[in-house]
């Protein structure tokens, strides 16, 4: 967790970091974030610092809702934890507007309640606690909306790893996120 802490500072300070450049090579965004995947949804709060024209930085601090169902290792689960987001975008068109690619990697620390044998004499359950790391590429485009406002939708790609596994293992793997991001643009 102190790690996790340390991170999320370091990149606080790096998105508001004062650098000599016009107005048109750098801007600050902050919106709301929401994806959704096939097991779940993620809500956030989303800080992008954009700098050089063309290039941006940012993290999201979010809630992991999750219904694994039958995907994972057992016949249910379920659950949800907090966590953040780390990425870095290129936007194609100088300006920050239009298309972009990016990396990113989401970290989160979700409470995942299982079980197994539904409704049978031998029915089990059980609750574990994952630390998720998810690296992902990401693509999309942002669209102006107004004189300070953006809408920018997203697709996403990319892979989890329960990296600490404390209880039964959980489900793990592939993963497309499509999404979106309103806010505010300065």
């Amino acid at each position: 967790m102190y790690k996790a802490l340390l991170s999320i500072v370091f990149v606080i300070s790096f998105l508001f970091s004062t650098q000599e450049a016009s107005a048109q090579d750098r801007v600050f965004d902050l919106g709301f974030e929401f994806q959704a995947y096939p097991t779940g949804l993620i809500p956030g709060l989303r800080l992008e610092s954009g700098f050089a024209g063309q290039h941006a930085v940012h993290l999201r601090l979010g809630y992991n809702w999750l219904r694994h169902q039958g995907y994972g290792v057992h016949e249910d689960e379920r659950g949800d934890g907090y966590g953040f987001t780390v990425g870095y975008k290129y936007y194609f068109k100088p300006g920050f507007e239009r298309w972009f690619l990016g990396v990113k990697n989401d970290i989160w620390w979700n409470e995942v309640d299982w079980m197994d044998n539904i409704g049978q004499n031998n029915e089990v359950s059980g609750t574990t606690n994952i630390t998720v790391v998810q690296p992902t590429l990401e693509a999309g485009i942002a669209l102006p909306v107004g004189d300070s406002w953006f809408f920018s939708p997203t697709i996403a790609f990319g892979y989890e790893v329960n990296v600490v596994t404390e209880g039964e293992p959980t489900g793990e793997g592939a993963i497309i996120l499509l999404g979106f991001t309103f806010g505010k643009r300065w």
